[in-house]
């Protein structure tokens, strides 16, 4: 069924630009219509215990060429320098470092679900201090940690670097973020996390966008498929299921089959908005009552022409500068009130107010001042 606001949104974007664009598509997930498409139930829900676990760790990078920390800014990366020597025999107390191509870094990771010992994972590495770019560095020997303490993943490599930085005596110039880069497969799984999901005699289902209609829509096609009232909504973001007796053992394959499931979610009509691009993305059943919107701005222009006063031959005059000035006043007065009778759609909407000659921001604005009077029958969510 076609989406009345893509046209609105083709026109938001290209005022953003490409950054625009991307915020579009992000908007456009915080905004989902009340009446979307089918999707599968595996797109709509997670299961409990199923999840991934944020690692962060604390390294060094070395083989900077000349772009490292300042070990006169940078203390801690001068004690880290210090002590990794120290474990290597090498005893530099006392002694004034000055090599500049060492660059202390936070490293971070995510453990997926169920990442078996011995498994590779991607890391990024962000830099500390002073550093100018990591662009040829190597990542030392680095524990990545999750939030209990406890090392879950060690990385080490050569860092990728998508951006650069340039720079002579009368200019620079940088592309992209030297100073962050990634190591693909940087670090190895050293833990596991244990989870018995086929021992549970009970799945919790959360729904990734709370709702009282979607979860029961997911109960309902759950309960249809195994043929018995196995599952329960039991609040807008949960769904219990019992694993039924002649499926216990088999929850890998009980999950299989009902990730397969196609709903219909239900979401509150909304309006989300970004202010610092200018984006609006509005819900399909967003709904308007009878209002009337009138825009226009006064615009006062004043130009200073200043000319010059000669005097005539022979006079005893001076030369002088004598001020002109121009004043213009628009009121933009050819603009019409836009009156919108109750139950106007998101398309009637944005004809009016494109009909008023209303860009992306000044309609911001007047959202939020329908919103205001209460003739406005959706959320507006400003990020």
């Amino acid at each position: 069924m076609p989406f009345p606001a893509l046209a609105f949104l083709g026109r938001a974007a290209k005022l953003a630009g490409l950054a625009g664009f991307a915020a579009v598509l992000a908007l456009m997930v915080a905004a989902a219509p009340v009446q979307a498409a089918s999707a599968r139930i595996k797109d709509v829900v997670d299961v409990e215990g199923v999840r991934d676990n944020m690692l962060i760790g604390y390294g060094l990078v070395v083989g900077l060429n000349g772009t490292g920390d300042s070990l006169n800014n940078s203390p801690f990366t001068e004690q880290s320098l210090t002590g990794m020597l120290e474990r290597m025999g090498v005893n530099t107390r006392g002694t004034n470092l000055r090599t500049k191509n060492v660059a202390a870094v936070m490293v971070t990771g995510t453990l997926q679900a169920y990442a078996a010992q011995g498994t590779r994972i991607d890391v990024t590495v962000s830099a500390m201090g002073d550093s100018k770019s990591l662009l040829g560095g190597t990542l030392l020997v680095t524990p990545l940690m999750g939030a209990d303490g406890e090392v879950y993943a060690v990385g080490q490599g050569p860092i990728a670097v998508s951006g650069f930085s340039a720079q002579g005596q009368g200019a620079s110039v940088t592309r992209g973020v030297p100073t962050s880069g990634r190591i693909s497969s940087g670090a190895i799984v050293e833990r596991e996390i244990q989870f018995a999901l086929a021992e549970l005699p009970v799945l919790r289902l959360s729904l990734r966008n709370p709702d009282f209609t979607t979860a029961q829509r997911v109960a309902t096609a759950i309960n249809i498929q195994l043929r018995g009232n196995r599952a329960q909504a039991t609040d807008p973001s949960s769904v219990l299921l019992t694993v039924p007796e002649s499926r216990r053992g088999d929850v890998v394959g009980l999950i299989t089959e009902i990730e397969q499931l196609r709903v219909t979610p239900d979401q509150v009509a909304r309006v989300v908005v970004d202010e610092k691009s200018g984006v609006i993305v509005m819900g399909e059943n967003v709904r308007i009552s009878t209002v009337a919107i009138a825009q226009g701005n006064l615009t006062i222009r004043i130009t200073e022409t200043p000319q010059v006063s000669q005097p005539g031959p022979f006079s005893q005059g001076q030369t002088a500068v004598v001020p002109r000035t121009d004043i213009q006043v628009d009121d933009q007065s050819n603009n019409r009130l836009a009156v919108m009778n109750s139950g106007v759609t998101l398309q009637e909407l944005v004809q009016s107010l494109n009909a008023l000659g209303v860009g992306p921001r000044d309609m911001i604005a007047i959202l939020q001042s329908i919103k205001a009077a209460g003739a406005l029958q959706a959320e507006i969510e400003v990020i």
